[in-house]
Order: C-alpha cells, then structure tokens, then sequence
C-alpha cells in the first residue's frame, strides 16, 4: 500500500542499478518491491510498511456498506442467468441495465468512503518529508476541515469517479461482445471461457483507466503543506486537468503502475550503459 502510492508520487530515494532485458541489452532498472520494501523498514521500522492503513480500512469498509445499503434500496430485479450465446445476444438491454445499477453504486460509495481515502493517502505521503501533520483520523479530519473547508475532503473525486465509470463500462461491455461474437458455441469449453471473459477484460481495462486513479491519488495530497505535494515533487496543480497533462507531458501516466522490473527513464542514468 505505501510502496505503491510512493511510486505515485514519484519519490525514488534509491538508485537505479544496470541489467539486462530480454535481448540482452543493459538497461537501468528502478529499485523493485522487496528492495523498497527493506528501505521503508530500515527508515521508519515495519510499522512504516503500514502508514494510513487505518483510514484506509475504514473507506474500504464505508465503501462496502454504502454498496449494500444502495444495493437494498434499489433492488434490480429480474436478475436471470445468461447460460447460452443466444440469449446473450438478445441481452444488450440487460447488460446496460446492470451496468447502469452498478455504476450508480460505485459511485456512491466513491463519494462516501473518499474523504478516508484522501487522510489515507496524506499519512502515508508523509514519508517523504518526515512529517507529522497527519497523526490520526480525528486529528486530520478536523486539519481538513480547517484548513480546506469540506471540499478539502473531495480532492481527486472527480478523475476517481471517471475512472471508474470507464472501467465499469468498458469491462461489461466489451465481455459481452466478446462472449457474443467471438465465443463459439461449438466449443466444448465456450461456457467456461465465457465465466472468465470478464475477469480478464477486468485487468486489461484496469491498465487502461490507470492514469485516472494516479491523478486523483496525486490531487489528494497535492499543495497540502507536505513536502511530497509541492516542488520540486510536483507542481501546485490548478485541477485534475492541469495534473493530467503535466503528467502527460513527462510521459508519466502510468507511473507507480508496476512494483517489478521498473525500467529507469534513458534521462535518469548517469553514466552509459551501452
């Protein structure tokens, strides 16, 4: 949890070190999970491998009950089971429908668990600069709130929310074209393939809607007062947008997205590795 939102923001306090890809050309590789790993230890204890795990678990839990309680209030009903290619193929309607329910839920609970989120990313953000600005969840509610008004507690919402309506949709949809069109009946396993069309389409859509949750964790601590959210880390961001593109610009869309084999940017090397 705190490795990867460190990544995010782009603190890299150790050395690339030179390897070999797979064509055996020397490459620089960024330090991986295990070697962070022991860095966060040797700097802040193993207790440092868990900061803002405590608002985290508790958006995590609002997130849950939110979606049971929205699930409650508006049943969908008429919920069949799509078992064969024919009926997936008149179920267009039916997909839509769920999908619309669940983005709805989504979306809610979003809203609700979001402000945890964002005193989750600030203690752990706090790594960089050896702060303690954020101690607890009372403590940086009431920070927020004073220092940010209620909108402080909503930063990064907006591409947060995007991100996953585009998830939500293009996951559903494109499994049930897939299903649809390209899974023959004829196939002894096509019902099989068929249960894991959607969990598939899950991890490549997630890679694709990636940018929209590092903008938003990075809009979370952005121009707080931690060292992280400021230069020379990051620009003081005028809205999603502006981080959006700036990100863009330095080709760091998916910064933060891989814990293994972190290939080094040509710029970062100091020396030649050819």
């Amino acid at each position: 949890l705190l490795m990867g939102f460190l990544l995010q923001v782009g603190h890299e306090p150790l050395p690339p070190t030179v390897g070999r890809n797979v064509l055996g050309r020397k490459v620089l590789y960024l330090p991986g999970f295990f070697t962070y790993a022991r860095h966060i230890v040797e700097v802040d204890g193993k207790r440092g491998l868990f900061r803002g795990l405590t608002p985290r678990l508790i958006s995590s839990t609002l997130s849950t009950i939110t979606r049971g309680s929205v699930k409650k209030a508006f049943p969908l009903e008429d919920m069949e089971h799509v078992s064969n290619k024919d009926d997936v193929k008149t179920s267009l309607r039916k997909v839509v429908r769920e999908t619309s329910h669940e983005m709805m839920m989504q979306c809610v609970s979003r809203v609700v668990s979001h402000p945890l989120h964002v005193i989750s990313m600030r203690c752990m953000v706090q790594f960089v600069g050896r702060e303690v600005k954020y101690s607890g969840v009372f403590s940086a509610i009431g920070r927020i709130f004073k220092e940010e008004g209620i909108l402080g507690f909503f930063v990064g919402l907006v591409p947060h929310i995007l991100g996953d309506v585009i998830f939500l949709w293009c996951c559903n949809l494109v499994a049930h074209f897939i299903n649809t069109y390209a899974v023959d009946d004829n196939f002894s396993q096509a019902s099989v393939i068929r249960s894991y069309t959607k969990f598939v389409m899950g991890i490549a859509v997630s890679m694709l809607t990636y940018p929209f949750l590092l903008v938003g964790d990075l809009m979370a601590v952005n121009n707080c007062g931690l060292r992280a959210g400021l230069p020379p880390y990051a620009p003081a961001f005028t809205s999603w947008i502006h981080c959006w593109r700036y990100l863009s610009a330095q080709g760091q869309l998916f910064r933060g997205s891989s814990l293994l084999f972190r290939r080094a940017p040509i710029a970062a090397a100091s020396f030649p590795i050819d």
